[in-house]
């Protein structure tokens, strides 16, 4: 069975009734800066810590006096508005004290959906972490519209755990875990500690809401699940509401645990190298040499470029002889990938005229 600390790049979802009180509409200090204490120590064992956060709607609710009821789409994002900063807020004072600088990202569905934008969001996310930030990202609920919002984090948190290459994901509930049933109403239903595959009969074991949640609510969990396991990512649903939750979790409380299907980085690479190349990359000696040692590829050792593609789109790795290498995602157009070809890093602004990634295939985005 995973454990919390098998983790080195963990992925963490906070539901908007851990972090708001649904009768006063306020912050729950106490337990924000118990979870801060969770982050800190998961920081301590070497971890990147991402963190998916609602709240932002509840807490501008209360501090327009908005109805608890459901709100119209511009009530909603006047709301979101609202508390986005104080949420941002929160997050910075309660990590600020324990060493850690805190950063907001606000995503859409159409961020993950449009490859170029995906790529960017990706690669910012990469830079965060690297330099040892704690992202705190949410739904954008001030633009999106129905057409392009996730409309639940559970899936929103997988998708962030697939962009960031998480290892795991864990989701911060009001259940324990996955049951067979519902044991409110049902005495024979027993929650599952590991679940190794998603199955038919799994899936409608879903059907009924379990300690407050929807129908919904378990549904999009597995939905959460199958997305993020089929990108080699574990993911744990356990009990939120507890002081430091997370600690909770790794001595053994209750939760249910779902297998990853290999590897972060491995199903990543397969997910590349099935992609139908738009186009072709000859690298000189040098560069196949640093490729094959695990390398990115950089302008410099660029020795020619074939075909129309655009930032994102995959594209063909061949050497000076015409075999091929391998494939990676191009982080250029095919236009700005022949103006740099051959060039050193340092130069990409001045051919361009804006500064560019350093990289024209990152090493993460490359299967050889």
């Amino acid at each position: 069975m995973a454990t919390l600390t098998d983790g080195r790049r963990i992925v963490i979802k906070i539901g908007s009734a851990l972090l708001v009180d649904r009768a006063t509409g306020a912050l729950r200090a106490d337990w924000l800066h118990a979870l801060a204490q969770d982050v800190a120590w998961l920081k301590g064992l070497g971890m990147d810590v991402v963190l998916v956060s609602s709240g932002s709607i509840a807490l501008g609710r209360g501090v327009l006096g908005l109805p608890r009821a459901d709100l119209p789409l511009e009530q909603s994002q006047a709301a979101a508005a609202v508390g986005q900063i104080r949420l941002a807020r929160a997050y910075e004072e309660v990590l600020a004290p324990h060493g850690l600088t805190t950063a907001q990202v606000l995503v859409t569905l159409e961020d993950s959906a449009d490859r170029r934008r995906y790529l960017n969001s990706r690669a910012t996310m990469a830079t965060l972490l690297g330099l040892g930030v704690v992202p705190i990202v949410n739904e954008n609920d001030t633009v999106a519209t129905d057409e392009i919002r996730y409309g639940d984090n559970d899936r929103l948190a997988a998708q962030v755990a697939v962009t960031v290459g998480a290892d795991q994901l864990i989701l911060l509930s009001d259940v324990d875990g996955f049951y067979s049933a519902n044991p409110q109403t049902d005495p024979g239903a027993h929650r599952y500690d590991v679940i190794d595959a998603i199955t038919p009969e799994i899936e409608s074991m879903a059907g009924d809401g379990v300690s407050g949640l929807s129908k919904g609510g378990m549904i999009t969990k597995l939905m959460a699940a199958k997305m993020a396991t089929a990108a080699g990512c574990a993911m744990a649903i356990t009990q939120g509401a507890v002081m430091r939750p997370l600690t909770a979790l790794a001595q053994g409380a209750n939760a249910t645990w779902f297998r990853p299907q290999g590897d972060p980085q491995a199903a990543r690479k397969r997910w590349i190298a099935a992609m139908k190349p738009r186009g072709q990359i000859t690298v000189d000696a040098g560069a196949a040499r640093a490729l094959g040692q695990g390398k990115s590829l950089l302008p410099a050792g660029v020795a020619a470029v074939a075909g129309d593609f655009g930032r994102g789109d995959p594209v063909a790795i061949l050497d000076a002889a015409g075999h091929m290498l391998g494939q990676g995602l191009a982080r250029y157009t095919a236009a700005e990938a022949v103006a740099i070809r051959g060039r050193r890093s340092d130069q990409i602004e001045a051919i361009l005229g804006y500064p560019g990634r350093a990289a024209l295939i990152h090493r993460d985005d490359m299967a050889l």
